[in-house]
């Protein structure tokens, strides 16, 4: 959700359980406006927030004009101080495989996780148990990383991307039409796109390339993985994530108003394939 329209967003997706108390909204409004003045970011999201055992960890994220360009993310455990995250790597992915539970709250907390090892001692090669340490900030990285390439989701027509490639926000962007709304096609990842480029140019012909250059929600493996409801009387649609419980999108149909918010654990349901 964007930080500029932090109390309305908050309002919005409080149907969902995910608020924060006064003190909590008072400090993200005037500590975003900070950091996307200190950082020099054209928008900055607040992202959410990952529940840990013993502290919460509040999300940010800053981005470029360039609404697809590499994200910088943030975070506190206090909502008034804000700590840069490195990027995310296939190696940190690899890393946190093994790591498994509730996140502690403690960024310098470390998993330990025993593997073997093959070592070689003259002509003989025997296994060893080696004792590996993953930090908690490792793990923040890449489960924020993975939330956002399967689950952060815009409404169709809310970017643009101009002749030379660059993806903007859409200013003439008006909200999709209540006849839109129920349909996963108006919905796309917010992610560079990744099952559009297979397509082949007959079904491509019906695109729109300015608008339709992100994949749709439609196609999304395991099928079934979004849930829709309208609320308010119609006058608020909002989709739910059911491999990454706690993400919740919301739109105002026919308004500017949309955005997503993950409030979780930070844990995927691999159980899913086998519930729908």
């Amino acid at each position: 959700m964007d930080a500029d329209s932090l109390l309305l967003s908050l309002e919005l997706a409080s149907g969902s359980g995910q608020g924060l108390s006064p003190d909590r909204r008072a400090s993200l409004l005037t500590s975003l406006m900070l950091v996307k003045r200190d950082y020099r970011f054209a928008r900055v999201l607040f992202w959410g927030r990952i529940l840990g055992l013993v502290a919460d960890y509040y999300i940010a994220q800053g981005l470029s004009e360039d609404q697809l360009a590499p994200r910088k993310t943030l975070y506190s455990l206090n909502c008034t101080e804000w700590s840069l995250l490195p990027p995310a790597t296939e190696e940190m992915a690899m890393q946190i495989s093994v790591v498994s539970g509730r996140f502690m709250g403690d960024p310098s907390h470390e998993y330990e996780h025993t593997e073997l090892q093959k070592v070689n001692e003259g002509e003989k090669v025997f296994d060893e148990e080696v004792v590996v340490q993953i930090k908690e900030e490792t793990r923040l990285v890449s489960i924020i990383d993975q939330i956002d390439k399967a689950v952060a989701i815009i409404p169709r027509g809310a970017l643009f991307k101009n002749p030379f490639g660059v993806t903007h926000v859409n200013r003439t962007f008006e909200g999709l039409p209540l006849s839109e709304v129920r349909k996963l096609s108006s919905y796309f990842h917010f992610r560079e796109a990744v099952d559009l480029k297979n397509k082949t140019l007959l079904e491509k012909s019906d695109l729109e390339p300015s608008l339709d250059f992100l994949d749709s929600l439609e196609y999304d493996i395991p099928r079934g993985s979004w849930s829709i409801q309208m609320e308010r009387g119609n006058a608020l649609v909002v989709l739910r994530s059911l491999l990454w419980p706690g993400l919740t999108f919301y739109h105002a149909p026919r308004t500017k108003n949309y955005g997503y918010i993950y409030v979780g654990t930070g844990e995927k349901n691999m159980d899913l394939p086998f519930m729908l």
